[in-house]
């Protein structure tokens, strides 16, 4: 049966500073909390109204609908909820294609960007103190389960950046991505939504390229940043793919 305090910490679960407290974040739905059931994820507890859960024997709680729409963010509750703990970070692969954001604010964008590196083989997502939290469910259900095949870090872009690795930053007025040279291995930058990547970061970058507007009016003023990454990713990998 669903305890109160079970309620309590689920909602609770909802704000970081109680993610970061707990180490523990909400997964979900069918689909994503299979996702993360089949990987290395650690299983807190899982609720769901279906019995065959029942294999996780003390993880396992079974509720009803009533029961369920109680501690689900969704309107419409998708048969089971999870809880997983976060894990340790990873160190990261610079000697990779990294992608790395600087301050990224919308959970949607950042759930999406998180697909499009499962999508594309990036391994490591680097991201800024500034970034939203990648366990926010918003982006958990985003990203539909890539978060247990890309490795994401949070650290202080400015001071980990390596000055041996060629920085890519995504610009409106750079060199135009269709005509760059690309290489296998370096750092791709995107920046806010609003105001693109910060003075400080952008001293750092070696290469500015850009997407360049086609048609005749060219009005639109900027790309949606996941639109942009799915854009860059794309030719960084059919650029450096061996034919």
């Amino acid at each position: 049966m669903l305890t109160k305090n079970q309620i309590k910490l689920i909602h609770s679960l909802r704000q970081k500073k109680f993610r970061s407290l707990h180490q523990m974040f909400v997964v979900e739905g069918v689909k994503v909390v299979h996702e993360f059931l089949n990987s290395n994820y650690d299983l807190v507890d899982v609720f769901s109204t279906d019995t065959s859960y029942s294999k996780y024997n003390s993880n396992f709680t079974e509720v009803n609908l009533k029961e369920l729409a109680k501690i689900s963010s969704f309107s419409n509750p998708n048969q089971v909820l999870a809880i997983f703990k976060i894990p340790l970070p990873s160190l990261v692969n610079w000697s990779g294609l990294v992608l790395a954001l600087d301050a990224i604010n919308d959970p949607g964008n950042l759930g999406t960007i998180i697909r499009l590196c499962d999508w594309f083989g990036i391994d490591d997502l680097v991201c800024s103190e500034t970034t939203v939290d990648c366990y926010n469910s918003k982006v958990v259900q985003s990203s539909m389960g890539s978060h247990t095949r890309v490795n994401i870090t949070y650290l202080d872009l400015e001071t980990n950046l390596v000055d041996s690795i060629t920085c890519y930053g995504a610009f409106m007025d750079g060199v135009s991505i269709y005509e760059q040279e690309l290489s296998k291995t370096g750092i791709i930058v995107l920046g806010n939504e609003a105001n693109g990547i910060s003075k400080e970061i952008e001293s750092l970058m070696k290469v500015r390229l850009s997407i360049p507007r086609s048609g005749s009016l060219k009005r639109t003023e900027s790309l949606n940043v996941a639109n942009a990454a799915a854009i860059i990713l794309s030719e960084f990998k059919r650029n450096t793919t061996e034919k």
